[in-house]
């Protein structure tokens, strides 16, 4: 799930039992300004990684076929997180309603989110991904109120507003040829994603796991790896893989730094009951991504880049905006 709207459903959680999560914390955002300098550096760091991973993604589904890098990625990722749930004596999951609520949960956040993000990748910028992985909360907000029940402000409007017209901006002159690297089939494919990590996250909302967070990732990534090895053999071939030293080095972090360290962050924020600071901060994402991309893989970036970025980042950074509780 996405992270902004993991910590939403977690402020205010001072451990990783999610058996105590309290609907009323759903939606709220708390002000990063009262957190310790620890906190936020913390915080701003996990979301730079989140914004990397795009990078690593690129350069991996570049001589890897997309569905069998993912799924090698979650399957070893999957027996990690098995390895510190067992370490750390966490208990599994009793029945097969949990079990199968969890998998639901993966197939949907990891199988459909970042099957369609890698597939998208071999025909779209890491920068662009990442723009498009940001309309998550965009799109979320515009349901929420039909499926959650909750609030649209008229700042959650105007923050709709600017990030979608932010997106469209950004996707018209990249189609219209200054972007080489993007095409419509990958915009397209990468919001067929987006869908997927929404109805993720309405999921997670609707069904809150009370395992631990660790026994989560675990099903999650065990569920998506074993869902992705089917197309991958079906539909991928042996010939589209090059073993070298770029697949090899983006492999290593996309596991150890995006799936375990970047998750342990969210632990470690998680249990100091501070990961809605990651949902403040929300906003760099997108930023952190085209930046990265820019810097790393020399992809174009343009002020017309730069303008629709600040519109995305302003109307994510509105719809995070905290909401006054009435008397």
């Amino acid at each position: 799930m996405d992270t902004a709207d993991q910590a939403r459903a977690a402020q205010q959680e001072p451990s990783t039992d999610f058996s105590r999560q309290d609907e009323s914390t759903v939606g709220k955002v708390a002000s990063p300004t009262r957190r310790s300098p620890l906190i936020v550096v913390v915080a701003l760091f996990y979301i730079l990684l989140w914004g990397s991973a795009f990078i690593a993604t690129k350069v991996g589904v570049t001589y890897s076929p997309p569905l069998t890098l993912l799924s090698v990625r979650f399957l070893t990722a999957a027996l990690l997180m098995a390895l510190l749930a067992w370490v750390y004596r966490v208990p599994w999951p009793r029945g097969w309603a949990a079990w199968g609520r969890l998998s639901i949960f993966g197939l949907l956040n990891c199988a459909v989110y970042l099957g369609c993000n890698y597939e998208a990748l071999r025909s779209l910028s890491a920068g662009m991904g990442s723009i498009i992985a940001a309309t998550n909360p965009l799109l979320l907000t515009l349901v929420a109120p039909f499926v959650l029940r909750e609030r649209l402000t008229w700042w959650r409007v105007l923050g709709l507003l600017l990030g979608f017209g932010g997106v469209l901006f950004v996707m018209g002159a990249r189609l219209n040829g200054h972007g080489q690297l993007d095409t419509a089939s990958g915009m397209l494919i990468s919001f067929i994603g987006v869908i997927g990590l929404v109805a993720a996250t309405l999921f997670y909302k609707r069904y809150p796991p009370r395992e631990h967070a660790f026994v989560v990732n675990t099903v999650q990534l065990g569920a998506a790896g074993l869902a992705l090895a089917l197309p991958a053999l079906l539909f991928e071939h042996p010939e589209q893989f090059s073993l070298n030293a770029p697949l090899i080095e983006s492999f290593l972090y996309l596991v150890l730094v995006i799936s375990i360290g970047a998750s342990l962050l969210w632990f470690w924020l998680l249990r100091r009951g501070e990961a809605s600071v990651v949902s403040a901060y929300y906003f760099l994402t997108p930023i952190a991504g085209l930046a990265l991309a820019a810097l790393l893989l020399g992809e174009p970036f343009t002020l017309r880049d730069a303008l629709g970025l600040v519109a995305v980042a302003a109307g994510i950074a509105l719809i995070n905006r905290p909401v006054r509780a009435r008397n």
